[in-house]
């Protein structure tokens, strides 16, 4: 019940509706609706009382991760169309693999908390309270499980076009990292659970720096934060501008096989291309050219014997030679 007493205040927008009105649209006692508020309040909603008049939201709840938040009014078919909110959550990755049989493609798991989030390569991912976003998105492609891997793609250009929407100057580095004044800001974790021929689920899980001003020594120099940066920007609209972009491109690929817009937005906003990289396998680094990314989304380099090489996501990790980029 408390979720239809804020989409009905969210829905008037900044008029206010009277407890009367919430009473009979909801089948509520007044007392009731006034109990609902009060926890509201209590969970971050800045809701303005006025006798004689009702209630309404005093500001946009742009900090409040909630299931309606985020849905409310969200120009998707499918994708965040259900949120799962967690307080807390070990891996928001893990707990999507529980239920990923369970729910419908599109479900969206987001924690205020991980207690044991984890990024490529089985690196830890620091998650604090509030401080970020941290995700996993559930889809079900009817695609051959060879074509999975191209979706950690397709959602590091959504999270991209939504952070430039937003005004953030962000860029991807090929093939999961989201790079803003060349520090990284937000890695994508992407699972899969297949059988032979089929997709039973795949699970797309970025994680977002957004107001983490602090970071431990051994990484301060590689990452950064959005508020860091000087942009203060809703985690609300992050995540629904990213559902937006990823149901774009997903049915772009999934439905049409279409693999150019987010090979298109991959290029233009890479900080490696036409530069030298090194590229790290089993603990080896080799100084190479980063020439491009090609139409199935492998990069392509040349190595210093002048060799054109196509590398696949998944097989290397790349470090910039001046700075993480």
């Amino acid at each position: 019940m408390r979720e239809k007493v804020i989409k009905a205040i969210l829905d008037s927008g900044e008029n206010f509706i009277s407890g009367e009105q919430l009473s009979k649209q909801l089948g509520i006692s007044r007392t009731a609706v006034w109990k609902h508020i009060k926890a509201l309040k209590e969970e971050g909603y800045n809701i303005e009382s006025v006798n004689r008049k009702g209630y309404r939201l005093a500001e946009k709840p742009n900090d409040i991760l909630s299931s309606e938040n985020i849905t409310h009014n969200l120009m998707t078919e499918c994708i965040g169309k259900k949120v799962i909110h967690l307080d807390t959550v070990g891996s928001t990755n893990d707990y999507a693999k529980e239920i990923g049989n369970k729910v419908n493609g599109g479900t969206l798991i987001i924690s205020e908390e991980q207690t044991k989030g984890k990024g490529r390569l089985g690196r830890t991912w620091k998650s604090v309270p509030g401080e970020g976003i941290w995700m996993s998105l559930i889809i079900k492609p009817k695609i051959e499980p060879y074509k999975a891997p191209f979706l950690t793609l397709v959602a590091g250009a959504s999270i991209v076009v939504a952070l430039r929407k937003l005004g953030v100057e962000a860029s991807i580095k090929w093939p999961n990292d989201i790079i803003v004044n060349n520090k990284k800001i937000c890695g994508i974790l992407t699972e899969l659970s297949a059988e032979m021929e089929r997709v039973n689920y795949v699970v797309v899980g970025p994680g977002i720096n957004v107001k983490t001003l602090e970071f431990p020594d051994e990484i301060k120099d590689k990452a950064t934060s959005l508020y860091k940066e000087g942009y203060r920007i809703s985690r609300v609209d992050i995540v629904r501008q990213f559902c937006i972009e990823f149901e774009k491109l997903y049915k772009a690929y999934i439905l049409d096989g279409d693999r150019k817009a987010t090979i298109d937005i991959c290029r233009e906003y890479s900080p490696i291309i036409n530069k030298e990289i090194y590229i790290i396998k089993n603990n080896k680094k080799e100084l190479v050219k980063c020439i491009d990314i090609n139409d199935n989304g492998n990069l392509i380099i040349r190595d210093r014997n002048g060799e054109i090489k196509e590398i696949m996501s998944g097989e290397i990790s790349i470090r910039g030679v001046k700075g993480y980029v």
